[in-house]
């Protein structure tokens, strides 16, 4: 039965690179973030958007993805609201993922709101990444281009690390990156033993 590690962490933290490095070893990684964006494109997810969010946040038939941004992410309903359209879809995207991947003794599910989403309960092992904050700020506002009151109102919906790490297995301390893969090396290192040990 393949196990399946939840890999969370909050806006900023690094939580993509480290799935990188899972990878890296030769571990299966599905980026739900990512898979999300895909699922977002298909027909039916698009008419259920524009059905709840209204044409305004389309240009010429195209979901405009940072306008639908700006009104989930100041409006904590809202965001539930597309929650609701997307997560369900993703969820059968991932189910359907983890099926050509069943011979595998572990996969990641990398997501940023592992808990808020309720997916923890299906995972049989969580790892939590950790930055500082004020890292994790400047980190965002390089990526996004975005603004520092921006991001914290992204951090502000999700988790705070005290949550997140109450309800881990493992940390990963992802400031300086060659600790942080040693850090990945070495929970491998533990799964693989009790894996041969079970």
């Amino acid at each position: 039965m393949t196990k399946v590690i939840g890999l969370t962490g909050g806006i900023g933290s690094g939580k993509t690179t480290i799935a990188g490095y899972f990878a890296e070893m030769g571990i299966p990684v599905y980026i739900a973030d990512d898979e999300a964006k895909k699922v977002m494109q298909s027909d039916e997810i698009v008419a259920a958007i524009r059905k709840t969010f209204g044409a305004e946040i389309f240009d010429d038939n195209t979901l405009n993805r940072a306008k639908l941004a700006d009104i989930v992410f100041n409006n904590a309903d809202k965001l539930a609201l597309l929650n609701a359209i997307v997560h369900p879809a993703v969820k059968t995207d991932f189910e359907n993922w983890l099926l050509k991947h069943k011979k595998e003794p572990y996969i990641i599910y990398e997501a940023a709101i592992l808990f808020e989403s309720g997916r923890y309960k299906e995972c049989d092992i969580i790892i939590t990444v950790t930055a500082p904050q004020e890292t994790r700020i400047e980190r965002v506002m390089n990526r996004d281009k975005t603004t520092r009151e921006h991001v914290l109102k992204r951090m502000n919906m999700q988790w705070n690390d005290e949550q997140r790490l109450a309800n881990s297995n493992y940390i990963i301390h992802n400031l300086n990156l060659k600790i942080a893969k040693e850090e990945v090396v070495k929970i491998l290192k533990i799964l693989n033993i009790k894996q041969n040990h079970s």
